[in-house]
């Protein structure tokens, strides 16, 4: 099951590449289909296979020998190894599958927000529907996740109020994400979220990769600290509350 969940967010990677591309320029992820940036020839699907079409053309349109983006490769594998160990550690049922969409979805949403500087409302609602299908799969934590979403979006709204770092899209984002996991889900993350963000704008100032007036994106922070909670979330606030008792 691993390795069919592998081998699938392999293929779901190919497909966030397109995603990530079209979704800023508000066009179409479906239609049409998947072309060359630089001949304009479109692919077949033994041109799309992913990693390994890379691999096997050395990263080179295989009918114009132009370059592609180191980009494509490694989000299609880092998609794949995102399933497989989303599977490892829950099993195959629902709660992996909404992460496994989870994941991909934040990936899309930290890449466009480098690239970019924004977050698509189409993004955040499909976090939101996530959030929405967990309640009606366990209605028993409806009032914990309305709640984890309300803390987010104040919280954040506050934020951007008071120092305008925040942009609407990271708002709507930390709600999404607040009623997925709910009050200790969404706290979790806001909090690791500043200091991941903290220690990566640092370690950019130091290596002179940034400078202090320049807009560092707060998306791939949120989504890092969301993957974190996905994985240790429950471990590291068992640590922490048996360092406090």
């Amino acid at each position: 099951m691993i390795i069919i969940f592998f081998v699938f967010g392999l293929i779901i990677g190919s497909f966030i590449n397109v995603c990530i591309c079209r979704i800023p320029l508000h066009k179409s992820i479906i239609y049409p289909p998947s072309s060359c940036g630089s001949c304009g020839h479109r692919l077949n699907y033994y041109d799309m296979l992913p990693v390994i079409n890379y691999l096997i053309n050395r990263g080179k349109c295989r009918y114009c020998g132009e370059k592609y983006s180191i980009q494509y490769p490694l989000i299609e594998l880092f998609n794949g190894l995102l399933y497989g160990a989303i599977v490892l550690k829950y099993g195959f049922n629902l709660i992996a599958v909404l992460y496994c969409i989870l994941g991909s979805i934040l990936i899309i949403v930290s890449v466009i927000d480098i690239k970019h500087k924004i977050i698509p409302d189409s993004l955040n609602i499909t976090i939101a529907a996530i959030g929405i299908m967990l309640i009606l799969y366990d209605n028993s934590i409806l009032s914990d996740r309305l709640l984890g979403a309300l803390i987010g979006f104040v919280l954040f709204f506050i934020i951007a109020l008071a120092t305008d770092a925040m942009g609407g899209g990271d708002t709507k984002l930390i709600a999404g994400l607040g009623l997925i996991f709910g009050v200790k889900g969404v706290l979790f993350i806001i909090f690791y979220s500043f200091v991941i963000g903290a220690v990566i704008s640092l370690v950019l100032l130091i290596a002179k990769i940034k400078s202090r007036k320049d807009e560092i994106p707060f998306g791939p922070f949120i989504s890092a600290a969301t993957l974190l909670y996905i994985f240790y979330g429950v471990e590291i606030i068992n640590l922490y509350l048996m360092a406090v008792i």
